[in-house]
C-alpha cells in the first residue's frame, strides 16, 4: 500500500453482501499473468495483496470455500461471495489459511495497493506494458531475492515457520 494509505482498510464482492477489512497493509502484492489467472479471472492478470489471515476480517455477508488448480499443481481455494460468487480472496497449498491473497480490486480504494512485482511475465500478453521500477519475472522467483526482510518475517511468523 502506498503510504499514504490509512488503515483499516475495506472491500467486499461485487453486489456488496460480503464485507471485510484489512488492518495491515499487505506483505507483498503480486501482479499475476500465468495463462491459470488470466482464464481464472477473465483478465490480462490477477493482483494479489499477501496479507496475514489474522489481519482480515469478514463484516458480512458468507463466503463459500471452492478449491481449484493452480500453476503450481499444489491447488488454491478460492474464497467466493455466496450469493454473486465473486473471489474476494484466496488461499494457496504453499502459504496454507495463514496467509490470504486478497483480490486487490475488491479493495474499497485499489489504486493504494500497486503491484511489488510482476511474476509470470513468460505468459504475459503481448498488449500488457509493464511499468518502469516494478520487477518483472519470467516465472516465479525466490522470495529472499526481492522481499524486503520485514516482509519474510511477517510471512513466516504468519505460517509458523
Amino acid at each position: 500500500m502506498t503510504t499514504a494509505g490509512k488503515l483499516p482498510v475495506e472491500g467486499g464482492c461485487s453486489c456488496g453482501a460480503a464485507r471485510y477489512q484489512i488492518t495491515a497493509r499487505p506483505i507483498y502484492v503480486h501482479c499475476c499473468h500465468c495463462t491459470w489467472c488470466q482464464r481464472e479471472t477473465g483478465a490480462a492478470f490477477a493482483v494479489n495483496a499477501l496479507i496475514e489471515a489474522s489481519c482480515v476480517s469478514l463484516l458480512a455477508g458468507h463466503l463459500v470455500a471452492t478449491e481449484i488448480p493452480s500453476v503450481s499443481r499444489n491447488g488454491q481455494v478460492l474464497h467466493r461471495c455466496r450469493q454473486c460468487q465473486g473471489v474476494v480472496w484466496s488461499n494457496y497449498a504453499g502459504a496454507g489459511d495463514k496467509v490470504n491473497f486478497i483480490r486487490v480490486g475488491t479493495l474499497d480504494d485499489s489504486s493504494a495497493v500497486p503491484p511489488d512485482i510482476h511474476i509470470y511475465t513468460s505468459t504475459k500478453l503481448p498488449w500488457v506494458v509493464l511499468p518502469d521500477g516494478v520487477p518483472a519475472v519470467a516465472e516465479y522467483y525466490r522470495r529472499s531475492d526481492y522481499w524486503p526482510a520485514a516482509s519474510i518475517a511477517r510471512y513466516k511468523a504468519a505460517r509458523g515457520t
